[in-house]
């Protein structure tokens, strides 16, 4: 079972891939996969490694090969994309990695959000900056004010880019470049949405409704 999780940055996607890796599934992010090669020393990692330390964006066809090195890891086990495909492109360069390993997607789950409630989301969030408790201006502080729950510290942090106009600036993006890859996969009859505003074990149980049925 290969699936896509999509949704724009703050939705859960990566909550929900970490939960479904209980299922024996494999969470495939972009992002993670590179630090990983890249540390590595892979031949794709040493690739990307050369682009990003000249500033540039890693290209489609590294991803691609970093994908398919994955894949290729994986066996009989499900994976989760989660961050690809992001485009068109993206996308049909993905049908090829799979079909030429004997697979195909199975479902392609969009978290869908309020944008202004994920504004309020994302830019409330903040951790405590010893054990990484994560807590919200408005949905959960801690206990007592200004102490971390979990280990007692007193120092916080936020992101950086949790500020509002980031947030906007990420669910512009979004829509323009992977919201239109949904057709592709409607067209196919695979696609499922679910509530990605409702709590996080409400949405885990959304998801595995539509994996068990």
């Amino acid at each position: 079972m290969d699936i896509i999780l999509l949704g724009p940055p703050g939705a859960g996607k990566g909550t929900q891939a970490a939960r479904l890796e209980a299922r024996g599934m494999v969470q495939l992010s972009t992002g993670d996969m590179l630090r990983a090669a890249v540390k590595a020393g892979s031949p794709v990692g040493l690739q990307a490694k050369a682009v990003m330390d000249a500033g540039e964006l890693v290209s489609d066809a590294i991803v691609s090969a970093l994908i398919g090195e994955r894949l290729d890891q994986l066996g009989d086990q499900g994976a989760i994309f989660d961050g690809y495909p992001r485009t068109a492109p993206q996308a049909d360069a993905l049908d090829l990695l799979l079909e030429h390993r004997g697979r195909k997607l199975t479902h392609v789950i969009e978290l869908v959000v309020d944008e202004d409630a994920l504004v309020e989301r994302i830019v409330g969030r903040f951790t405590c900056g010893n054990c990484g408790a994560g807590y919200h201006d408005r949905f959960k502080q801690p206990a007592v004010a200004g102490v971390c729950d979990a280990c007692g510290a007193t120092e916080f942090k936020r992101r950086p880019d949790d500020n509002e106009a980031t947030v906007r600036t990420r669910m512009v993006e979004y829509r323009a470049k992977t919201a239109p890859i949904l057709p592709l996969y409607e067209a196919r009859g695979i696609v499922h949405r679910v509530d990605g505003m409702a709590d996080m074990d409400d949405v885990t149980t959304q998801v595995a409704a539509i994996l068990d049925k």
